[in-house]
């Protein structure tokens, strides 16, 4: 009977959950989906029990399509920077839980900034401030949920603190520091909820879990419906941070980027930098009682440029739309800044919108097509231009993943812009293999990080090839259009 570990990735709209053999092998799947909701403009939430609900959903899936196991452990990746809050006694939620998306409270954040408060939530965080961090929200939920019990009555945490308390049968209140870490009331040099930080948002310490290692035993199954009890929940992590460690991003400056709808940019650092403007310092994980920074860049308007341009350029797909592209090798000048929905980092300027400059009588749809391909990998480097100018070391190994990762002449352009190689990733599962080693890690599953790298779990490293000279020239034609935008 093959031995293996239960990874569950509670994403925004999927639970999911894998087994992952000693080989590093998926040998199962399982998904739920999550609803979400939108009570008012801006708000967005979802239910809890819902969650906690489609996670044992996806559990169950999982095991009935695999094999006979000897299930070792389990591992958390979740959604991060929502937040919710229970009753400490009766472990039913006191309401909503308010998700990463939420701009509720958009006002709450602009009051603190104007009494000029971001500064230093910034040198103890690494974070602005912004509805997307969890520590107005928890300030809301004591307002309007929690208004009549006493704090050391309630639980307020994460989504990876919600799960830790079911699986546990409602007596543990735990998470791990890289969740701990984007809630804005976690200073990430010293990794220790902050008595200021508290003090300034509103909240009282007593609701707050109790922060451990990314990789750890965080208690066992106790009354899990499906699951056997004394089952280790031996690990829990941010989904983002868990894609860093699942690629195997374990030396000075590796980094990974994940492109979607958006991208998100992330390297690793030894140690705590105050970021600069346009990026975030987050802890990627900690083991061993010792945490590993990241730098973090998150853009707005990535892949989703490619549908959106498909359609008003006539084509019928984007992999249509990327065919064309190849057909020309340049834009003939032809800039396409996607800021649909603002500029995202290292701008963060929420009122720029898109622009297209350049264009002459020799720009034809071809050029138009490369311009938005092109688009993807240019604002990738504007934000690795910052990474390196500040994190004192250079980028070691980079990994690419989600789907357009998978597109040589788009990885290319990466590569090319940014000047340093990228490596596509072989799995769609990142952020679930990044909870399962961390899991398997904390258990003994394997014995080190060199057992985890010797998985193997990678496609094709794609080198640059672009001329410097072009290169210069072709980011100069794109800084002209950043700088238009920002007009």
């Amino acid at each position: 009977m093959q031995r293996a570990i239960l990874a569950i990735d509670e994403g925004t709209t999927n639970s999911k959950a894998i087994l992952v053999s000693k080989t590093g092998d998926i040998l199962a799947r399982g998904s739920c989906p999550v609803p979400i909701n939108h009570p008012q403009s801006g708000w967005v939430e979802q239910d809890a029990e819902t969650i906690w609900n489609s996670t044992l959903k996806a559990i169950a899936d999982c095991l009935a399509a695999g094999p006979d196991i000897t299930l070792e452990a389990i591992g958390i990746s979740n959604q991060r920077e929502s937040v919710l809050a229970w009753d400490r006694t009766t472990g039913k939620a006191l309401g909503p839980v308010v998700t990463w998306q939420c701009r509720r409270t958009s006002e709450a954040c602009e009051g603190l900034k104007a009494a000029g408060h971001e500064d230093e939530v910034i040198r103890r965080t690494g974070l602005p401030l912004d509805p997307l961090f969890p520590a107005t929200k928890v300030r809301w939920l004591l307002d309007n949920c929690g208004k009549d019990k006493a704090p050391e009555d309630i639980c307020i945490g994460t989504v990876d603190s919600w799960l830790i308390w079911n699986f546990s049968g409602g007596t543990q209140h735990l998470c791990d520091s890289s969740n701990a870490a984007r809630t804005q009331l976690f200073n990430i040099s010293q990794t220790c909820w902050d008595d200021s930080l508290c003090a300034l948002f509103g909240v009282p310490k007593a609701v707050l879990p109790e922060v451990k290692d990314s990789s750890h035993i965080f208690t066992h199954t106790a009354g899990v419906p499906g699951l056997p009890d004394g089952i280790p929940v031996a690990s829990a992590i941010g989904d983002s941070h868990a894609a860093l460690f699942g690629h195997g991003a374990y030396g000075l400056g590796d980094g990974k980027v994940t492109f979607g709808t958006g991208s998100s940019v992330m390297t690793t650092m030894p140690e705590f930098v105050v970021p600069p403007r346009g990026v975030t310092t987050t802890i990627a994980w900690s083991r061993n009682g010792k945490p590993t920074y990241a730098f973090e860049g998150n853009i707005l308007v990535s892949a989703s440029i490619l549908p959106w341009t498909a359609e008003l350029l006539g084509q019928k797909d984007v992999t249509e739309l990327l065919d064309l592209a190849q057909t020309v090798e340049d834009t003939q000048g032809v800039v396409l800044v996607p800021a649909h929905v603002g500029l995202g980092a290292p701008h963060w300027n929420s009122t720029a919108r898109g622009l297209m400059c350049g264009l002459s009588f020799a720009s034809g749809k071809a050029h138009v097509a490369r311009a938005a391909a092109e688009s993807i990998a240019f604002q990738v480097q504007d934000v690795f231009e910052i990474i390196l100018a500040n994190s004192g070391h250079g980028i070691g190994k980079l990994f690419v993943d989600g789907g357009p990762s998978q597109n040589p002449f788009l990885m290319g352009m990466v590569a090319d812009y940014i000047d340093h190689s990228v490596i596509q990733g072989e799995s769609t599962e990142a952020s679930a293999q990044g909870a399962a080693y961390l899991a398997g890690l904390a258990t003994g599953f394997w014995a080190d990080l060199d057992a985890i790298s010797a998985l193997g779990q990678h496609g094709q490293e794609i080198q640059p090839t672009i001329a410097s000279d072009r290169r210069k020239k072709e980011l100069s034609k794109w800084q002209v259009g950043i700088e238009r935008t920002l007009l």
